[in-house]
């Protein structure tokens, strides 16, 4: 299995103003982590696309082209990049300049976005919302498979045998489809043969188990071969040297974004009972000692058996030394864990054939 983590790169907000306070200094930081899971032998680094002062990652591909250089083996993706609101082409070529700067290492999250921020930003009407996703995915797929392009559709302007460069070092530039728990766009991915990442941030996740069965049974009914399909799953969480600690650390920052979050959008907010209940084995939050953490993600491989897992370590701001002990604790303690087990398993006869 694939172990990495993703990151929004969020950061403190003036209360007064609602401008960022440390952007810069995140930045710098993010590049520092992104080093040190590459050095601690993570497999993936994502990063989400923003538009909003409490993110400061609206061009993941800057970052990660940054990244690159300091950096030997880690994948780097988006995480996602908001397809709806953005150009395929560029998007492509983006992609393709990073894989060639890393040598080979890009991949691209493509996914319909939680926020709508950059719909207006980029002038782009939320009644396509679905259209918009649908026909530009459609457009970036066709540009990652062929040189020469000829394509149209209805919201932008036709290709008609346009060459597209640079190309990308892999022979075929990886392509995710995010979602967050639809159906629909779960049959999307599956019919297209697309690899689908699932975020699992609430809830029990063991109620996405019927949402991953689909996927691969509509990806049969396509013709794609679904032993071939890959699974992510991106969840919350943190890891800290004792269970204890980790809850502690993490609830604060937590439950404000998830509270301030939750008042634009209508939720109640999070109690402390809440908190911990989540925290629990039946919980979506993946937070605790290195052994913890490491059992639950076995866990949900049991009732997934996915590929990839990915851990948003920071999902308010947090302080850059305890995320970056997170990150050695998750290389260093977790990953060959979880690795270990996970090898085990696919030598068990039965198992690999359940």
């Amino acid at each position: 299995m694939q172990l990495g983590i993703y990151t929004f790169g969020e950061t403190n907000v003036d209360a007064a103003t609602g401008r960022p306070l440390d952007a810069g200094q995140r930045l710098r930081d993010q590049l520092e982590e992104i080093e040190l899971a590459d050095q601690v032998g993570l497999d993936v680094f994502g990063l989400g696309e923003h538009h909003r002062a409490d993110y400061t990652i609206s061009a993941p591909v800057v970052v990660l082209a940054a990244a690159a250089a300091r950096t030997k083996s880690i994948i780097l993706t988006s995480a996602v990049t908001v397809l709806s609101s953005d150009d395929p082409v560029r998007v492509f070529q983006d992609f393709a300049t990073l894989d060639q700067i890393s040598g080979g290492r890009a991949e691209i999250m493509a996914g319909r976005g939680s926020f709508i921020e950059s719909f207006p930003l980029f002038g782009y009407d939320l009644d396509d919302y679905d259209t918009l996703f649908a026909e530009k995915l459609d457009l970036l797929l066709k540009l990652r498979d062929n040189e020469r392009v000829t394509w149209s559709g209805k919201h932008r302007a036709p290709l008609r045998d346009q060459p597209v460069y640079p190309r990308p070092l892999q022979e075929r530039l990886p392509v995710w489809v995010a979602i967050g728990g639809t159906p629909a766009s779960a049959a999307r991915a599956a019919r297209l043969g697309l690899p689908m990442a699932v975020a699992i941030i609430g809830g029990e996740p063991v109620r996405y188990a019927p949402l991953l069965d689909y996927y691969r049974d509509q990806a049969i009914r396509a013709g794609q071969d679904a032993a071939a399909l890959r699974i992510g799953i991106n969840s919350h969480g943190f890891v800290a040297d004792t269970t204890e600690q980790a809850m502690a650390l993490f609830h604060g920052p937590l439950t404000a974004v998830m509270n301030r979050l939750g008042a634009e959008r209508g939720w109640p907010p999070m109690t402390r009972a809440q908190y911990e209940q989540q925290c629990g084995p039946s919980g979506a939050l993946i937070v605790g000692s290195p052994e913890a953490v490491a059992e639950k993600i076995l866990f949900e491989h049991t009732v997934f058996r996915h590929q990839r897992f990915l851990l948003q370590l920071s999902v308010g701001p947090m302080p850059h030394a305890q995320v970056m002990r997170a990150i050695e604790l998750f290389g260093t303690k977790v990953a060959p864990i979880v690795r270990a087990e996970v090898a085990r398993r696919t030598r068990t006869p039965d198992y690999a054939q359940a």
